[in-house]
Formats: structure tokens, sequence, C-alpha cells
């Protein structure tokens, strides 16, 4: 799963995506966001292609796919006790009533920096499983790409429209079935062909589950343990050692 994103990229850098750049002195939006909790239902730059297949534009997006059957914010509330929409597994969203039509034809990509797991280890004296969480990211990438998927949504009482998005997810591979350890999940990251296959390209249902079945190789990741309090730390990616915790193989 992926419920905590974090992002750095200076206004005077470049999104690139391909042989294609996009300025970001523009925006009207801040991409330095060092960690962000999905919980909070705000808002988070997403990557969509516009008409024609051939240029993209950068939107912030409500974090949580909005079902366009849902009347109203009241109804949006009362749902999230029953289920959460932040993550879309990749592997079932086809065959997903909410999920399927956007997996066809309103996929995007979601900037990041890197984002935050909990690993859990058994505690001996209490027998119980105590939580570490790790920040994790690309070896030689300062962003990347997870893969997306988008629902604009219209409040029907006040007419209020935005784009709304989740997460998609994929298999835990090497790396993140040792951090993840419980769900064995992570978030479908996306080399920089596959992030613009991704979003223009007009894939068919069986391309789809071959990517969404293809998550990134664990070596080309890095990994390291934070603060139990990264969410409210001044640098949640400042690493902190916990001399109880096995090291990852």
């Amino acid at each position: 799963m992926c419920y905590y994103n974090g992002i750095r990229v200076s206004k005077a850098d470049y999104l690139r995506l391909l042989a294609i750049e996009k300025e970001l002195k523009n925006l009207q939006f801040s991409l330095n966001r060092p960690v962000q909790s999905g919980f909070v239902y705000g808002s988070w730059p997403i990557v969509k292609p516009l008409p024609g297949g051939n240029d993209f534009e950068i939107v912030e997006a409500h974090w949580e796919f909005i079902a366009p059957w849902c009347p109203n914010v009241q109804a949006v509330k009362q749902g999230r006790k029953d289920y959460t929409t932040l993550n879309a597994k990749g592997e079932t969203m086809l065959g997903s009533k909410l999920y399927r039509d956007a997996a066809l034809h309103r996929r995007c990509l979601i900037p990041s920096s890197g984002f935050y797991e909990w690993r859990h280890q058994k505690n001996e004296e209490t027998k119980k499983a105590d939580t570490y969480p790790y920040y994790i990211g690309m070896a030689d990438k300062e962003y990347f790409y997870m893969a997306g998927i988008w629902q604009q949504w219209t409040d029907k009482e006040t007419g209020e429209t935005m784009d709304t998005f989740a997460i998609v997810t994929t298999a835990a591979n090497d790396l993140m079935q040792q951090i993840h350890n419980t769900k064995k999940r992570m978030p479908l990251i996306l080399t920089e062909t596959l992030a613009a296959e991704w979003i223009f390209g007009n894939l068919t249902e069986e391309r789809i589950q071959k990517i969404v079945k293809t998550p990134i190789d664990s070596e080309e990741m890095i990994a390291w343990t934070v603060a139990k309090d990264f969410l409210t730390a001044e640098d949640p990616t400042i690493e902190v050692d916990y001399p109880e915790l096995l090291p990852l193989l």
C-alpha cells in the first residue's frame, strides 16, 4: 500500500517525461512536500495527458478516488468508514466497477521523491509486534513516478467538480516484502519509458495487466529507517537507527 508520500522538486527544476519538459516555476501550488498522509484526504499533484496524447499537464487533485455515483461530501465521508480508495489494487482494478473505466481510459502519474512504509518485528519480551517506519526512494533518481488512475467527481448538491485519484499498487518486490511485511504491497513505480506508455499509450487490458504485475526491481531502490513521529518531524527523511531492529537482507 502507499498512504504516506513525499516530494521535493524545486520550482527551478523540470519535470521530465522522455523528451517532454514542463517548467514548474509557473505552478500555483508547491511541489515541496516532504511528507503527506493520504488520510488527511488532501490534494496532491498528478500528471495527466492532454487531449491528443502528445502533451501533459500537472494539476492538483484530491487524493481519494471518489465514485461518480457518490452524491455529496457527506456520502464520501460515510464511505470512508467501510473502505479507503487512496490506493487501487492493480491486479484486480480491471474487474472493479469503481476502477475499471479509469484504468482503461484515465491513467495518470503521481510524482514522488520517496514514500513511507511501516515494518513489523516481533518483540520477544512483549510477544507483540513493534513497528518501524522506513523512507523508500530510488537509488539514482531524485524523483520518480507512481502509476495512478483518476476520476472527475461532481458534488450533486453544490455542483463543485474536482479531479480525484488513487495510487495503483502491486505485489511487493524482494525489498518491500521485508519492509511492508504484513500486506506485502507497494506502489507501482514506473520507469520513464513505462510512465510515458502509461499515460499516453492506448493500452489493451493484457498490456495493463502486464505492467501492473511488474514491480520495479529492488536493486533500483533505497530505504532507511526514520523517526516514528516522521509525520510531524521537521525533516522526516533523516535516518534514525533502531539497534533492536534486524537488518534487511
